[in-house]
């Protein structure tokens, strides 16, 4: 069957994000006056074959930590989904 990672990797509260200071710019000059700070970030889908799912947590971590995400200035969550529910997504 497979598991599905979901990560996602967001830049740290105290890393200026020029990105989503621009499209916070944008949204309010389009009347969206309501929008606050915006944050950009990366959504990552990895397939991971096999079911055993403390396996595939501790190994999701570790591919964060070494390629996925930089630690210094990014911080990254993840859940883990059956790979058939991730179908056509």
């Amino acid at each position: 069957m497979g598991l599905k990672a979901k990560v996602y990797v967001t830049p740290k509260p105290a890393i200026l994000d020029p990105q989503g200071k621009a499209v916070a710019a944008s949204l309010k000059s389009l009347g969206y006056d309501e929008v606050g700070d915006v944050r950009l970030g990366k959504y990552i889908v990895v397939e991971i074959e096999g079911d055993d799912r403390e396996r595939a947590k501790g190994r999701v971590e570790e591919m964060c930590r070494k390629l996925l995400a930089n630690e210094v200035i990014e911080d990254f969550s993840f859940e883990l989904i059956d790979g058939a529910e991730g179908k056509n997504r």
